[in-house]
């Protein structure tokens, strides 16, 4: 969620549409007779107003309203932290709404500093907690901002037709999210794209694992301590190296990384290492559980490669569907980056190609109409339950029900030899041709490595000190190379096999030691050979995750390993749409150190993680079982 995100940017794409256009010539990308900037300075007027909220504080707003009076017009808002820049009545931005379309089809867009950013008074809280009972108007929290704000607005702001919107990606996606509860009844339609669900699993952490890069690069550019209202943003710590890997082990534990790079001028990241378990500073971020009485129309919106808020996004998706029955609640997924929706065409990620430009047909064929049908009234059709590109194949498809109600339980099983076994629920082999080759005689029913925190797995090949998009589709030979990966491939398919839905890794560990993080990963191996495409075996990364493992039984009580003694460890994988086409091959990687994605774990339990001393880390032998006492499976929706 976290990377900034200029308004200019998540806002932005040229297409080409006039403002009184019909749809279907927008949609068919005529070249506009004026730049984008120019048609909003020439057809926009620009408001700026202090806000009132319910206990006397007030949020900077900047609204921009079509010049034209023959029809009343749409109001969307964007809800959001990161600057609703340009500032001045005078300044216009280079773009408005969620994409183009919005602007030259004329709607009234509103931008909004949150309380305690920029311009807007007030203090600001990292996603800050809803509060389920309000007692009186000092009882605040982002469901009253967005009420308040919508309220003075339908009744100051003049030309509107009566219905609100709301889009927000990333952090403003949360506030989106945050928007819809208790939803004001002009607040009819609502687009959380990215949003953070639950903020022990979003972001920052993944099942207790700390993502250091991301962390580093977001908090030290995002959280530095606000003195007062500003249009600036307070500056960011000088970063001393490009090579992430060689200054963050340099550094050697989290509290040198914060004295030496941070300068311990980030209150949230002194927050979050008072609090490594998901206690009540945690569960009080999530969102989840709230999300209740929405807006009567929800597009959920995210990307294959989003590698911020995926959890978060299919999350929302289903708190929305379970908590609000009446609600249509749809689902958005593309092979995207975060917020790549918006800001780019979306044809590829890497190396990998996805056969068309995504990003222009989701604006012009999903979200606009989206926003006509229930804000504007048009007969556009309402959009499928999910709309969802298949990787592999790159086509778009179209489902009643997300996961496909349609997908057939199925799992792999790791084998002896790096061999890795696809069955049915049941148990059903479905490559049988391989089975007699998986129980070599001389098996010892586990596979084993050593994990050494001092020469850590590296995440990338990248020389960066960032977390970058493409980690999420990176050829995976570099890892596969190593002593301390485990790898389990499956033989070559004879049939094409189509993967939809959430995956679920099961298997037992144990480590020498008395702490260990897992990392599981799966692959897609391409072919080989002159006739084989133009990335001969290339380990596509399709989707991988980590479990810090004193959490495999709960994250709130962490718990030590007990050395050489197996433990289940239980680990999503979140959804895929992904076809292994006939002629690849299907990888499982497991490995305990990626680095400096997540954080070095010391292998040796310690109460803090966070503040563990250099002579804490400890190399350890880990194991993984793959017994009929202790079996090894990814499970997964197969669909026909």
């Amino acid at each position: 969620m976290m990377r900034v995100i200029r308004a200019a940017i998540v806002w932005t794409v040229a297409l080409n549409v006039g403002l009184h256009c019909a749809t279907a010539q927008q949609t068919e990308g005529r070249q506009p007779a004026v730049p984008l900037d120019q048609y909003i300075r020439e057809n926009y007027t620009k408001q700026e107003h202090m806000i009132p909220m319910r206990d006397g504080v007030k949020l900077y707003t900047a609204v921009y309203i079509p010049k034209a009076t023959d029809q009343k017009w749409p109001i969307i808002i964007k809800r959001t932290p990161y600057s609703c820049a340009p500032y001045g009545p005078e300044k216009m931005p280079g773009s408005l709404g969620p994409s183009e379309h919005f602007a030259r089809a004329g709607y009234i867009v509103v931008n909004q500093d949150v309380r305690g950013r920029f311009l807007s008074e007030g203090q600001f809280e990292q996603v800050r907690p809803h509060l389920t009972v309000k007692n009186g108007p000092q009882d605040i929290d982002e469901s009253t901002d967005a009420w308040d704000t919508i309220e003075w607005l339908t009744k100051n702001i003049p030309g509107h037709n009566g219905r609100v919107g709301m889009a927000g990606i990333s952090y403003p996606g949360f506030y989106a999210s945050a928007g819809m509860i208790d939803a004001h009844p002009a607040l009819v339609a609502v687009s959380p794209q990215a949003p953070v669900g639950d903020w022990y699993f979003d972001d920052f952490l993944h099942h207790g694992a700390f993502f250091l890069a991301h962390a580093f690069r977001w908090l030290n550019n995002n959280a530095q301590e606000r003195r007062g209202p500003s249009t600036e943003r307070p500056a960011a710590n000088l970063v001393p190296s490009a090579d992430g890997y060689h200054m963050f082990l340099g550094a050697g534990t989290i509290s040198e990384i914060n004295r030496r790079f941070l300068k311990d001028s980030v209150p949230f990241w002194n927050d979050m290492m008072a609090h490594p378990n998901r206690d009540e500073f945690w569960q009080k971020r999530a969102i989840l559980p709230h999300l209740k009485k929405t807006a009567p129309a929800v597009m959920v919106v995210t990307g294959w490669y989003d590698a911020e808020d995926l959890y978060g996004s299919f999350k929302t998706y289903q708190s929305v569907e379970q908590l609000n029955p009446n609600v249509n609640n749809v689902l958005v997924v593309g092979p995207w980056v975060h917020g790549g929706w918006a800001s780019t065409e979306g044809d590829k990620l890497g190396r990998i190609g996805f056969g068309s430009k995504t990003g222009p047909y989701y604006r012009a064929e999903i979200e606009f109409p989206f926003f006509e049908k229930y804000l504007r009234g048009s007969d556009h059709p309402a959009p499928a339950e999910a709309t969802v590109f298949e990787t592999g194949s790159n086509q778009w498809r179209t489902f009643s029900h997300w996961p496909p109600s349609e997908a057939k339980p199925s799992q792999l099983r790791l084998q002896a030899s790096g061999r890795l076994q696809l069955e049915s629920a049941d148990g059903k082999l479905l490559n049988p041709e391989s089975a007699a080759a998986a129980h070599p005689a001389t098996d010892q029913g586990f596979d084993q490595f050593v994990s050494d925190p001092a020469k850590p797995v590296p995440y990338s090949e990248e020389i960066t000190n960032r977390m970058t998009n493409e980690y999420m589709t990176d050829d995976q030979r570099f890892a596969a190379r190593r002593p301390d990966v485990l790898v389990y491939q499956s033989d070559i398919l004879t049939d094409d096999l189509v993967m939809a839905g959430p995956l679920q890794a099961q298997f037992y560990a144990s480590t020498s030691e008395t702490d260990a993080d897992f990392v599981v990963k799966l692959i897609d191996v391409f072919p080989d050979g002159a006739d084989a495409a133009r990335l001969p075996n290339y380990q596509m990364m399709v989707r991988s995750e980590v479990l810090r493992g004193r959490f495999r039984n709960s994250y709130e009580k962490p718990e030590a390993f007990v050395p050489n003694q197996p433990a289940a460890i239980h680990l999503e994988l979140l959804d895929v749409l992904h076809r292994f086409q006939k002629g690849h091959r299907i990888m499982i990687q497991i490995q305990s150190t990626w680095f400096p994605l997540v954080d070095r774990n010391p292998q040796q339990f310690v109460p803090n993680i966070y503040f563990a001393k250099p002579e804490d880390f400890r190399s350890a032998v880990h194991r993984v079982y793959r017994t009929t006492q202790h079996p090894a499976t990814i499970s997964f929706g197969q669909l026909p």
